[in-house]
Formats: structure tokens, C-alpha cells, sequence
């Protein structure tokens, strides 16, 4: 965590965000954000506190190296989304760029990472690293996707480089280790070994007590479906301690969204509301 946090102290936009219980309520003690990102907070105060990630630029361009910390108190809930997908510009001089989040869940807390997918255009170069510290007792949501780019122009899979990484520890204790790097040096992404016919990749985690019921509906709803031929959308849900990890494949965006979804919508109860409904 520490070199995590050390390699990113010049990073061109930080954002920081606290939540503690205050009279039973989790509330926002600490929040800010330095150019280019901001952190737009619809819910400071409730049953789960709600914050969309967004960018003065409306996404990342070479050189951007953005920095995320999150500290949740005992008991809170948090949920942390975006404005819109994350695009990420054309960088034909490959300069760094890409996004870290750091975030430690106190006792009993609950913190939903629920962005838009990140959308890398032809030419840029992404590098995503993400650390979540939870204690024993802790739950966490966290989605992280991808689309090929800006297909509807015919600029699928042109990206330079894209690599992404989840670190899970929980209790002080290594308990996930997830990474993927795609870069066309490794071979055509349009291979039917590689990417093939699918537009959009998605990982789902689920872990946690708040969470065992909902994980177990999805390993069970996973499990009832037939694997089908050409099927638009594929998924696959292995076990993880109490909860869940979702791999999903599609063909389109939106055919993944609806697969969250359906998630989310089980969630209700312990975050007040619906986040995923703005998506629809």
C-alpha cells in the first residue's frame, strides 16, 4: 500500500473522501479533489453515502496519472460511481497514464465501487491499479469493465496498451490477487482466442457478510443457465470466501450493463436506493 501510494504523490489529479457514522448516519467528514478530477457527492448524509467520480476534460489524457484514497469508518456505507464512462484520449507519445484507488473499509462497513466502464480510444495507453483493505468483518462491491473503444466509429481494440489490477486484503491478509494486461505486441485482439466478437469485459466482486444472500443468488442464477452458442452475452461465477466473483463477456455494453443490473436492483435494501437506475 505504501508504495503504491509513494509512486503517485506528483499524480496530476487526487481526490480524497472520509465517511464516518455521525448520529447513526453515514456522513462525509472529508472530501476533495485537485484538477483534473472532482468528486461530485449527490447523498453526504444517510443510509449509504453516494459520490460520482467525473474530470474537467471528461477524461484522461497523456501524462494524467489520477489518485484515489478512501477511508470508511465502522459501520458506514459508501457507494463511489462515475459521471460517465472513462474515456481515455489518443497518446501516440505514450506518455503515463492511468488511475489508482486506495481504499480501507473499517468494521462492518460496506463500500460499492460501481463506475462506468473505461472506454480506451485508438492510440492511448491505460494502467489501472486498485487496492481495497478490509477488515474481517467488512463487505465490498467492486465492478471493474472495459468496452473496445469507440466501436460505432470503427475503432475497436486500437489501443496501444491497457492493464489493470485488484488487489483484495482482508483482515491484514492477502485474499485476491486479479490482473489483466491487454497489448497488441501479445497478438491480433480481434482473434477469436483473444477478443473475438465480444465489445465489452467485466469483473464482479462480491464479498463480504452484507453481501453472502446476494452472492449465493448469483451463483445460483449462473449455475441454472445453459451455456449457448454464440450467446451475446457469457458469464462465468466462481465462489470467493462468503461471496462471489462474475466474469462477464458481451457483445455490447449495454447487454453487460443489464447484467449489473439485475445486481444491483438485490442491493436496494442496504444502499436505499437503486444506483443503477440512472443507467437505464
Amino acid at each position: 500500500m505504501v508504495a503504491l501510494a509513494e509512486s503517485n504523490l506528483r499524480a496530476s489529479g487526487q481526490a480524497s473522501l472520509e465517511v464516518e457514522l455521525v448520529h447513526g448516519e453515514s456522513t462525509v467528514t472529508s472530501s476533495y479533489a485537485t484538477n483534473p478530477m472532482k468528486l461530485l457527492t449527490t447523498c453526504a448524509r444517510g443510509q449509504c453515502v453516494q459520490t460520482y467520480l467525473s474530470s474537467f476534460g471528461g477524461g484522461l489524457v497523456g501524462g494524467d496519472e489520477t489518485f484515489l484514497d478512501v477511508r470508511l469508518g465502522p459501520g458506514t456505507r459508501c457507494l463511489v460511481g462515475t459521471q460517465a464512462s472513462t474515456k481515455v484520449y489518443r497518446n501516440p507519445k505514450q506518455r503515463p497514464c492511468g488511475h489508482f484507488t486506495n481504499a480501507r473499509l473499517g468494521s462492518a462497513s460496506l463500500f460499492v465501487l460501481a463506475p462506468d466502464p473505461v472506454q480506451p480510444f485508438a492510440e492511448s495507453r491505460y494502467i489501472q491499479r486498485q487496492q481495497f483493505h478490509l477488515a474481517a468483518n467488512a463487505s465490498l462491491v467492486l465492478l471493474d469493465w472495459f468496452s473496445s473503444g469507440r466501436s460505432a466509429r470503427g475503432e475497436r481494440w486500437a489501443f496501444s496498451h491497457f492493464a489493470t489490477r485488484n488487489e483484495i486484503f482482508i483482515g491484514g491478509a492477502s485474499a485476491l490477487l486479479d490482473s489483466l494486461r491487454l497489448n497488441p505486441e501479445d497478438g491480433d485482439f480481434n482473434s477469436r482466442h483473444r477478443n473475438g466478437r465480444f465489445d465489452c469485459f467485466a469483473t464482479f466482486l462480491l464479498v463480504g457478510p452484507l453481501l453472502r444472500e446476494v452472492a449465493s443468488r448469483v451463483l445460483q442464477d449462473v449455475a441454472a443457465q445453459p451455456v449457448l452458442r454464440r450467446a451475446p452475452v457469457v458469464r462465468s461465477a466462481s465462489p470467493f470466501r462468503d461471496g462471489v466473483l462474475l466474469r462477464v463477456a458481451g457483445e455490447q455494453v449495454e447487454t453487460v450493463a443489464r447484467q449489473f443490473g439485475q445486481i444491483f436492483t438485490q442491493l436496494t435494501a442496504l444502499l436505499g436506493e437503486d444506483p443503477w437506475l440512472r443507467k437505464g
